[in-house]
């Protein structure tokens, strides 16, 4: 069992560095605040992180790696079969391409997705 000072010293430790994490954003923004880096990046990681998830969930849905048996249902067994992704994403676009509302299309793109998955089998 760890002494007293140990388990102190070790709190003391965690509660700086959690401080400093959290006061370092702010202690930078002055000095990015103009930076044509971070405008740049501000406007393209959102739809960078996007086509990320998509493409990762495609092709684990799908099982085109890992195994997964597309022609028995989907990876491994997973309910919903292969065709929830793909017909979860047209709907998604679809709906954004109609509305131009990237909450909304999200919002219903990610529900429908869900109840594909969990309540059609």
């Amino acid at each position: 069992m760890p002494g007293s000072g140990y388990v102190l010293a070790s709190l003391l430790v965690m509660g700086a560095v959690t401080v400093a994490l959290r006061w370092a954003p702010f202690a930078f923004i002055r000095v990015l605040r103009g930076s044509e880096l971070v405008r740049f990046l501000g406007v393209t990681m959102p739809v960078g992180v996007m086509v990320a998830l998509v493409a990762y969930t495609l092709v684990d849905r799908m099982g085109l790696v890992g195994g997964g048996d597309a022609a028995a249902g989907g990876a491994a067994g997973d309910p919903g079969g292969w065709w929830a992704a793909p017909l979860a994403l047209a709907v998604t676009v679809i709906l954004h391409l109609w509305r131009r509302n990237a909450a909304v299309s999200i919002l219903v793109g990610t529900a429908l997705y869900v109840v594909l998955v969990n309540v059609v089998a």
